[in-house]
């Protein structure tokens, strides 16, 4: 399975939905800060963009004189229609400074120096050492996934339905692909009951690309359809 590290710094590199916390002045009510852009730096610095409207261009204004303290929070939803779509959440406290000259027209560019991070997903709850995110590296499908999940949701149902072979659990009525990494796929069944449960089919070996995800795709359902 992926490490705790290496699911937070995939959601960070991820398309998932992000805002940042920073206390107001004064230890006023937190600011709430849709983020744009992010990357992470070769120190494990994250690096965030944001319109330079209030409250943002305050924040940079502040950061190099009050070392502001922030919080980023991820939430990761599933691209596809499924009951309970949140799948994760992941945290990153630490201390913000502007990086002047970076950022577009309009734009600012924080950077987010690393103190703490937790995540908590479908792999369950762990706390995330800075060094290990600094060093971890993002699924190599974290670019393709929202697209492939829709794609085998909309066009291979079919093949979806034969994992319920795999699953021997009666009254299935309902296949959804859930989540997918290089080391395999996360469907969620739904029972005819109302009640949902979760799935993991594991591919022989990781996956590093799209043409070895097709290989290992059509393995998993050869393997459920004999």
């Amino acid at each position: 399975m992926p490490s705790a590290a290496e699911r937070t710094r995939t959601l960070v590199q991820s398309t998932c939905s992000a805002v940042l916390l920073v206390p107001g002045p004064g230890g006023a009510r937190p600011e709430q800060l849709l983020t744009g852009e992010r990357g992470v730096g070769p120190d494990g610095d994250v690096f965030l963009v944001l319109p330079a409207d209030p409250p943002a261009g305050r924040t940079a204004e502040r950061a190099p004189d009050d070392e502001v303290p922030a919080v980023l929070e991820l939430t990761d939803v599933a691209p596809v229609s499924v009951p309970h779509r949140i799948r994760g959440r992941a945290w990153i406290s630490g201390r913000l400074t502007p990086v002047p000259g970076q950022a577009g027209p309009g734009q600012v560019m924080l950077r987010l120096t690393v103190g703490e991070a937790s995540v908590d997903d479908l792999w369950g709850a762990a706390t995330v050492d800075r060094r290990d995110f600094a060093l971890a590296t993002p699924d190599p499908l974290v670019r393709y996934e929202t697209e492939l999940l829709q794609h085998l949701a909309s066009a291979h149902g079919e093949q979806l339905g034969l994992l319920c072979g795999l699953v021997e659990r009666e009254g299935v009525e309902r296949v959804t692909p859930l989540a997918l990494d290089r080391f395999g796929l996360r469907v969620r069944f739904g029972g005819s009951d109302g009640h949902s449960f979760d799935a993991r089919f594991d591919f022989p070996e990781p996956v590093t690309d799209i043409t070895a995800l097709r290989r290992a795709m059509h393995q998993l359902f050869e393997a459920a359809g004999g």
